[in-house]
């Protein structure tokens, strides 16, 4: 099933359980998915990596939010942005280990033929494809640079 079709099936049956908190964060899925949808320039449906694209950036916002909100003392509204981010997440692949994003980012370098650090724009393109959805960008950057450091 498509993610627009998902999310609209969840928001119904979040709203037949008056699930208040899933359904808010069902409903900020789906107003960021409208808004790709109708932005100028937009194919008629919604791409899988775009939709992928922007269930990682509401799921990041969510996380910062809760961090920002925690250290304010604001216990409340940091629960609050934790349960929309766990809905969220629910929809996003499965995120690997990072033994596991190394050993990609690894494969990534000796395929791509990087010998240091003068490469790592070409390895970063490489390897957030490859990873997309999956690790963390922060995570990626900082693997790609110890491992061209230690090349190089």
């Amino acid at each position: 099933m498509e993610l627009q079709q998902r999310i609209d099936a969840d928001i119904r049956t979040a709203m037949l359980a008056r699930d208040k908190d899933r359904l808010n964060a069902l409903r900020a899925i789906k107003s960021a998915i409208l808004l790709e949808l109708t932005k100028e320039g937009a194919q008629g449906g919604l791409d899988e990596a775009v939709g992928m694209r922007i269930l990682q950036k509401l799921h990041k916002q969510r996380q910062e939010s809760a961090a920002i909100y925690h250290e304010q003392g604001r216990t409340d509204l940091a629960a609050e942005e934790e349960v929309q981010a766990a809905v969220i997440e629910a929809y996003l692949p499965q995120r690997l280990s990072e033994a596991e994003v190394e050993a990609a980012v690894k494969q990534v370098i000796a395929l791509g033929g990087a010998a240091g650090m003068k490469d790592m724009g070409r390895v970063m393109g490489l390897a957030n494809k490859e990873l997309a959805g999956k690790a963390d960008g922060a995570l990626i950057a900082a693997l790609v640079k110890r491992l061209l450091t230690a090349n190089g």
